[in-house]
Parts: C-alpha cells; sequence; structure tokens
C-alpha cells in the first residue's frame, strides 16, 4: 500500500470532494480520474505466463499522467538518459528564481499566461546577461523546470534552472568560465526583477489579465501602480543552489527536479479515514523534519492547485540547446571539444529491458519457479474513464 497511499486519498476523499462544490479545471478533472484508475486494472492489464510451471502474472497498466506519483520514475530515467548526450565539457549551475507571494492570486487566475513569463524571463535575464564578455560571452545551454510548491504543498511559484558554464560565442567558438559562477547574484536579481515587473505592467496595460475576487481590485489603475511600486521594492531574490565542478553529475542532479510533483508518495507517512500526515524539511538547513497532518480535503486542494494547465510545457531549453538549433550546435560543440562526453544508455530498449539495465528487474523471471521463461500472451486495453 506504501506505493499507493495519495491513491487511497483520493479513493477515500475524492468524491466528496467534488460534492463539496470545489472548483476543478478539466485538467485537474483528468489528473483526478488518472489517479484513481493508475494500476487498478480499469486501464487495462499485460498478461505474462511461464512456459516451464504455467504460472501467470497480470500486470495492471499505469496511467502516464505527469501528476501522478506511480508514474514518473521511469520517465525521469528516460528523460535524463537523453539529456546525457547534450552534456558538454565545461562546469554546470543550479539557479532557482522565485516570484514572491504578492503575486500568487493574480498567477493564479493566468497560470498559463504567468507561467509563461516566467520562463520567457529566466531565460532572457541569463541569456542577456552571458552573453556580455564581462560575464561569459557566450550563449550557455540552459535547462528550465518550473515547480509552483513549497514542502506544505502551499503555493510558491519558482524556476529550476541548469546553466552550463560553457557555450558558443558569436563566432562559433567555445568560451568557457570558472568553477565559480559567473554573474553577480545583485546583477542577476535587478535584471530578473526589471524584466518581469515590466512585461507584467504591459499585460496589465493591454488588458490581458485575468482578476479573481482575491485580486480585483488590481483592475484599479491606482491600485495596480500602488502594488508594482511595492513589487519593485521587495527584494527579489535569486541563488545559486548548486555548483557542478564535475560536469557529468549536472543532468542526474537535474533529474531529481524535472518529473518532481507536489508530494510523493514517499513522503506520506499515514492515511487515516480523515487525515493524511507527511514529511516536510526543516524550515531551515540543519533543522529536523517536520509533520504535516492535513484533512483529506485540504490535502486534496493543495495537491491539485499545482496541477499545470493543459499543454503547457514545465521543462523547457534555451541557448544552445534551443529545439530548432540543438543537433547542430551540439554537433559543432563536440567537435570543438574534441568529442561527445557521454552517450544515451537507454536508447531503443523495450521497457522490460529498461526495467532489467535500471533496476534490475527481470519480468522474463518466473517469480514462481525463478526460470527465465515468461511470455507475454497478450494485452488487454481498457478506454479512460
Amino acid at each position: 500500500m506504501s506505493n499507493f497511499r495519495i491513491q487511497k486519498i483520493w479513493q477515500d476523499s475524492y468524491e466528496d470532494y467534488c460534492q463539496s462544490g470545489n472548483f476543478q479545471s478539466e485538467e485537474q478533472k483528468k489528473t483526478s480520474r488518472a489517479i484513481l484508475a493508475c494500476k487498478s486494472g480499469r486501464l487495462g492489464v499485460n498478461i505474462s505466463e511461464c512456459m516451464e510451471c504455467g504460472h501467470t502474472e497480470f500486470h495492471n497498466n499505469s496511467c502516464r499522467n505527469r501528476n501522478c506519483p506511480n508514474c514518473q520514475a521511469v520517465l525521469k530515467e528516460i528523460w535524463v538518459d537523453k539529456r546525457r548526450a547534450e552534456v558538454i565539457d565545461s562546469p554546470y549551475f543550479h539557479v532557482v528564481f522565485t516570484l514572491p507571494h504578492e503575486l500568487n492570486s493574480l498567477i493564479h487566475c493566468n497560470q498559463k499566461l504567468l507561467y509563461g513569463l516566467l520562463h520567457r524571463c529566466c531565460a532572457e535575464t541569463l541569456l542577456e546577461l552571458t552573453s556580455d564578455k564581462k560575464y561569459l560571452g557566450a550563449k550557455p545551454g540552459i535547462i528550465q523546470v518550473l515547480h509552483t510548491w513549497n514542502q506544505e504543498l502551499d503555493y510558491h511559484v519558482h524556476m529550476h534552472c541548469i546553466i552550463s558554464g560553457g557555450g558558443l560565442t558569436s563566432d562559433r567558438r567555445i568560451r568557457k568560465s570558472s568553477a565559480k559562477f559567473f554573474i553577480p547574484v545583485r546583477v542577476l536579481r535587478d535584471k530578473f526583477k526589471g524584466k518581469y515587473l515590466a512585461l507584467l505592467d504591459a499585460l496589465h496595460q493591454q488588458k490581458k489579465l485575468v482578476f479573481s475576487a482575491s485580486c480585483k481590485a488590481l483592475r484599479d489603475p491606482f491600485e495596480w501602480k500602488t502594488f508594482k511600486n511595492h513589487l519593485y521594492e521587495k527584494d527579489w531574490c535569486p541563488y545559486i543552489k548548486e555548483t557542478f565542478n564535475g560536469f557529468g553529475n549536472a543532468i542526474e542532479y537535474l533529474g531529481r527536479y524535472t518529473h518532481r510533483i507536489a508530494i510523493s508518495n514517499s513522503r506520506i507517512l499515514s492515511v487515516t479515514e480523515t487525515e493524511v500526515t507527511f514529511s516536510a524539511r526543516g524550515k531551515t538547513p540543519g533543522d529536523p523534519k517536520r509533520q504535516i497532518t492535513l484533512s483529506h480535503e485540504e490535502f486534496i486542494r493543495r495537491f491539485l492547485m499545482h496541477v499545470l494547465p493543459t499543454g503547457f510545457q514545465k521543462i523547457r531549453y534555451y541557448g544552445f540547446l534551443n529545439n530548432r538549433m540543438k543537433s547542430k550546435n551540439l554537433k559543432l560543440i563536440f567537435r570543438i571539444q574534441g568529442g561527445q562526453r557521454f552517450r544515451q544508455r537507454y536508447a531503443g530498449l523495450s521497457m522490460a529491458e529498461l526495467l532489467k539495465a535500471v533496476w534490475n528487474i527481470d519480468l522474463a523471471v518466473c517469480p514462481e519457479c525463478g526460470c527465465a521463461a515468461m511470455q507475454q500472451l497478450g494485452r488487454s486495453y481498457a478506454p479512460f474513464p
């Protein structure tokens, strides 16, 4: 049951949550249906039989929803493996940009627009500063991953950015930084804050923003100006979370963030008929872990708050990793650097081969007699509920 604790919360209380009149987007409803159906048999099964002893195994299909806690491990391994082949010989840095909580209400009712704006501003900030010869004078590779939660599952919008300390110059050469992050944090802060607020103000002037009841006062130009000035006065402090002197570690590290959801089953400590208790890090480094208890309804509300809008790409690529030019750029970089440092390990593997390579799970071995004689007999599919 430990791998299905979140599913149990939905089984026990999702119907009550719906009947309580809580608003849900179509994507949130789809996520809830996926969590309820995942590995339940409602999505079909794979049937295998041992050719030696006749033992039969039934494996229920997973939902593969990007918000389901049971479906991220395989997707993460495949993603990380693809990115390995894109790692260049340079230092790598992990930079985090966080938006002030005063923006939460406005962002939540304009998610697709303002999450997209955050992606854009983080990328433009990094690319504009790294193009300056004072800092790097080259175009780095950037991978950005949007997260919207903190340890308590509250709304906390921030962007994880992995940026290479080397890149292509305008004359198609390689320039690398030292192992120390090459942009002063105050410069990063001021550029990011100015860019985000200027573009946010432009959206307001163009009347592209939606205002919920919690932020409806911002429709008024005077209130908006006061709100904007307050945000300018705040200290937006991006920080350098990690520096990788060994460039091979950066992508493995990023895998922790790319397919992470708001909370995993491993953090759920207990589930009663009405409450769920989960663990959280201490509020400051070195503090012991905490335990947080919520009602099922509040847990579901907080979890669904982090379901992204339909079609929104939470992982995006910039610089020499821009999708349109990535292949050409990497080919040039690897030629200049004398070869590719890493290659994909799992390209072309079937799911059974991947499970064996990564987790040493051999689906061909019969759990009853131990013979490598399991063969798939067929699949039973079911429509998504």
